[in-house]
C-alpha cells in the first residue's frame, strides 16, 4: 500500500473537498443549513471531516462517521457531541490528549502519538452509511494508513462497523488477517503480521446508546486505551 499524497495535511485537504456520495452530500449540507436550535448562531462545517491528530501516530482510533451536529458542525472528529465528550475525557485520563474536552477546531486540543479517523468521512442520515458509501470512502482510509505505516503500532476500533470496514483495508495493505476472520467484540485483541507488527483492539463505540445504558463505561474505555497505549509504545 502506498499513498499518492505526500502528507496527511495534503490528504486531509482533499478529503474535505470530496463529493463522491450524493446522498451524504445532500444530507450533510441540509443539516448545515437547517442546524439544531442550540447551534443556530454557528456556521456548520457541512463537509467531509478529515482525520485528526499526530502525523506520526503510533496509535490510530477508528470510529464510524461524523455526527450530524458534532463533527459535521465543528469540522473535527468526535468534537462537539456527547460521544466525543466521553472519548476525549478518556484520552485525557490515560495521557493521550492535552485536555479533557473538545468543543471546536481551534480549542487548542492536541493528541499525543494518536490519530482519530473513520471509514466514512461524511455525516450519514440516522448514523447509518450504506455499504456502497463505506466502500466508496475506503480509499481515504487506505491512504491515511499508508502515510502512518512507518510509525503505526496499534489500532483501536470503536464498534463493529469500523471493524468490518477496516479489515479489508489492512488485508489489501499486506497485513495477514487470520482465518476465520476475527469477529468484533469489546476487549478483543488480535496481533497481525505484515509490513510491520500491528495490534488490533476492539472497543464498544462511544455512542450515547452504549454509554447511557452502561454497555460501555468510562472505566471499560480507559482500560482498552491504556492497553493500546502500551502496545503502541506511548508510555
Amino acid at each position: 500500500m502506498s499513498s499518492s499524497w505526500k502528507s496527511l495535511d495534503q490528504l486531509d485537504a482533499a478529503v474535505s473537498e470530496c463529493r463522491a456520495c450524493p446522498r451524504l452530500v445532500e444530507w450533510r449540507e441540509h443539516v448545515a443549513r437547517t442546524k439544531r436550535a442550540a447551534f443556530a448562531d454557528q456556521t456548520y462545517w457541512g463537509r467531509p471531516v478529515p482525520g485528526f491528530g499526530a502525523d506520526d501516530a503510533a496509535l490510530v482510533i477508528v470510529g464510524l462517521a461524523p455526527a450530524a451536529h458534532g463533527g459535521n458542525r465543528t469540522g473535527r472528529m468526535f468534537t462537539g457531541d456527547r460521544s466525543g465528550d466521553v472519548l476525549y475525557q478518556a484520552l485525557y485520563d490515560v495521557g493521550l490528549a492535552s485536555q479533557p474536552t473538545a468543543t471546536h477546531r481551534d480549542d487548542g486540543l492536541t493528541l499525543r502519538g494518536t490519530r482519530i479517523t473513520a471509514p466514512v468521512h461524511c455525516a450519514p442520515p440516522a448514523n447509518k452509511p450504506t455499504p456502497a458509501e463505506r466502500d466508496t470512502c475506503r480509499h481515504w482510509l487506505a491512504d491515511e494508513l499508508a502515510l502512518l505505516r512507518p510509525t503505526l503500532k496499534a489500532v483501536v476500533v470503536l464498534g463493529a462497523f469500523g471493524w468490518q470496514a477496516l479489515l479489508p483495508v489492512l488485508a489489501e495493505a499486506g497485513w495477514v488477517i487470520p482465518r476465520p476472520r476475527p469477529k468484533f467484540g469489546h476487549d478483543v485483541q488480535v496481533a497481525l503480521d505484515g509490513p510491520t507488527p500491528l495490534h488490533l483492539l476492539g472497543c464498544y463505540h462511544v455512542s450515547q446508546q452504549n454509554t447511557f445504558t452502561g454497555k460501555l463505561t468510562p472505566a471499560m474505555l480507559r482500560a482498552v486505551l491504556e492497553r493500546a497505549k502500551d502496545l503502541a509504545g506511548l508510555v
